[in-house]
């Protein structure tokens, strides 16, 4: 068959970032990465993209590249076509590395779509081939967020993602004030990774109130596993509430449903691979769960495959696809075409469009 899988390889993928990528559980100065090739027996290659960010999750570059070497022999002699089989045997063996999952999936995806000349926009639906991303803030000082505002503004970005909890609440607060006053008019979402309290959160958000800056969305402000935490922001916190460490499988996402502890589910495939990802999107529509696509810290491979998921799907009100842009170098050629804070896939003609540069 020419869609069986001939072979499958991986090898690092460093990449240095302009500025270290600091969340509130720590910072990152390179993108210590995977990139995964699988060759289809006909010589169709696909390519997929591991972002282990031991920050977010624990997973590392070391532990992900094991976990895809344990299922080498389950996905080489396998059929591209039966992506969902593979997927599920990756679930069984290596569930707790959702980057390993992710690099697989998409490359097995992005060979098989590449063999029958499809871009994966349209293969996961086509509902749309463009999207609007915000650009991040990380942690950092008040002339720091200043300044990156700035050249968000400049770059022609009309949506603002703050990353906080990185140190104290007035801190906070000022970094926020700052930026509100340089873009009076831009959307803010800020986003806790599980680095406060409930109760921080809530004075957080009741000080800004009194500035009259009300967010547009609230993103994981409390840990992963404060349930009640979650519900009690989006009991009292009079702003969307999304769930991003909390919605790490289908499972807690039908939790975070059942519970009502998120108005919003941050859809990251770095975190379940693919195929789970498609069943999170299906669970969070079915409770009338708003949807955000967003990634760790990932190179234009595995940020346009995100792209074209969400694109194709449809629906996703929040879109986080900006870690390209902090990266210093890039590896690739092709991916999606950003103007401004458009994303645009249409010139895509199979696959995702991304490949190594030095091919």
């Amino acid at each position: 068959m020419t869609t069986t899988i001939r072979a499958l390889s991986v090898t690092p993928l460093d990449i240095p970032l302009r500025s270290p990528f600091g969340i509130a559980g720590g910072a990152q100065d390179v993108a210590r990465n995977l990139l995964v090739t699988v060759e289809l027996a006909n010589g169709m290659c696909g390519y997929g993209e591991a972002a282990p960010f031991p920050a977010f999750n624990g997973e590392t570059q070391t532990g992900a590249r094991a976990a895809i070497e344990t299922v080498r022999s389950a996905v080489e002699g396998a059929d591209a076509r039966e992506w969902r089989a593979i997927a599920c045997r990756l679930r069984e063996q290596i569930g707790g590395y959702g980057s390993a999952r992710c690099a697989i999936e998409t490359a097995v995806l992005d060979a098989l779509t590449r063999y029958y000349g499809l871009p994966l926009y349209v293969f996961f639906g086509g509902a749309g081939h463009t999207l609007e991303t915000d650009m991040t803030i990380t942690t950092g000082t008040v002339e720091a967020a200043a300044l990156a505002t700035l050249d968000i503004l400049d770059r022609g970005i009309r949506q603002i993602k703050v990353k906080i909890g990185g140190s104290d609440l007035s801190h906070d607060l000022a970094r926020i004030t700052a930026i509100r006053a340089i873009a009076p008019d831009v959307p803010l979402i800020l986003d806790g990774n599980g680095g406060l309290t409930a109760e921080v959160m809530l004075e957080l958000l009741g000080a800004l109130r009194l500035q009259q800056i009300v967010p547009a969305l609230v993103e994981q402000p409390v840990p992963a596993d404060d349930w009640a935490g979650m519900r009690q922001l989006v009991q009292w916190g009079g702003a969307p509430i999304a769930a991003d460490e909390t919605a790490s499988s289908a499972l807690n996402v039908l939790r975070i449903a059942h519970e009502r502890a998120a108005h919003v589910i941050n859809i990251k495939l770095m975190k379940t691979g693919v195929v789970e990802a498609l069943e999170i999107a299906a669970i969070a529509r079915a409770a009338g769960l708003g949807l955000m696509i967003g990634g760790m810290v990932e190179s234009i491979l595995a940020m346009t495959m995100s792209a074209h998921f969400a694109a194709g799907l449809g629906g996703f009100r929040f879109v986080d696809l900006d870690t390209p842009l902090f990266l210093a170098e890039n590896p690739f050629a092709g991916g999606f075409v950003l103007r401004g804070g458009t994303i645009d896939l249409s010139h895509i003609i199979a696959g995702h469009g991304v490949e190594p540069a030095n091919l």
